[in-house]
């Protein structure tokens, strides 16, 4: 006795292991919806960012979701941040926009690497899920947007914080600009010299003792590789 219908049977879907020890290697993007000014209305919001320093390095909001609109956001950023394609790999979970035949002829012809997520695996694309969650969950997100250009001036304010002024725990508390600008190294020195000055001031304040020198992210990843020796003394 056995079933003798036929049975779905399941993909075995490669776990994604992306290393970045710099800027612009590896990239993490996605779309969010933002309501708006009625019930059904929304906007979508297409985020690209840097995983190595967090920065996000190119946004676009639009009315719907489009391969050619990425496409267009893809072709621009990577101009202005004057990468190489071929030294750069494109994360991204399963959606219609990203396995698209739009974005599929972008990477084959510019030579960039796709990557993408498991389905349903939101630890597969870690980044751009916190990045949008800091976002919805800062003070001045509203409930609804009154328009699209409305949307669009509280997405440039929040951006240019997030990136110029925001203080970033994954980072070290370096803003994501500095990082992804070559600034971390003299920023975290100044950091250090003003924590030993008062710790010489005020020796009795530092309960751990002295502070000690803190220095540049080596990496980040997703999905932490462990494929050789090289990559694990490495991080």
């Amino acid at each position: 006795m056995k079933e003798r219908r036929d049975q779905r049977k399941h993909r075995d879907y490669q776990k994604p292991e992306l290393l970045a020890t710099a800027p612009n290697q590896v990239w993490s993007w996605d779309i969010t919806k933002l309501k708006g000014p009625v019930k059904g209305q929304l906007y979508h919001l297409y985020v690209i960012i840097d995983i190595y320093s967090r920065y996000v390095v190119g946004w676009l909001l639009a009315t719907t979701e489009c391969g050619d609109r990425a496409k267009f956001l893809f072709e621009e950023t990577m101009e202005k941040q004057d990468v190489d394609p071929e030294l750069l790999t494109i994360h991204s979970d399963r959606g219609s926009v990203m396995t698209g035949e739009t974005l599929h002829k972008l990477y084959d012809l510019s030579g960039l690497k796709p990557s993408f997520s498991r389905p349903r695996v939101s630890n597969d694309n870690p980044f751009s899920e916190s990045q949008f969650k800091t976002m919805k969950y800062c003070p001045q997100y509203p409930e609804r947007f009154g328009s699209i250009e409305d949307a669009q001036s509280f997405c440039a304010a929040f951006f240019s914080w997030y990136n110029n002024v925001h203080f970033h725990s994954g980072i070290k508390f370096l803003t994501p600009k500095s990082l992804h600008y070559g600034q971390a190294e003299r920023l975290l020195k100044h950091r250090h010299e003003v924590l030993n000055k008062a710790f010489n001031s005020k020796p009795e304040r530092f309960v751990n003792g002295a502070p000690k020198r803190q220095t540049v992210p080596e990496a980040a990843w997703i999905n932490r590789p462990r494929g050789n020796d090289e990559r694990k003394s490495l991080l």
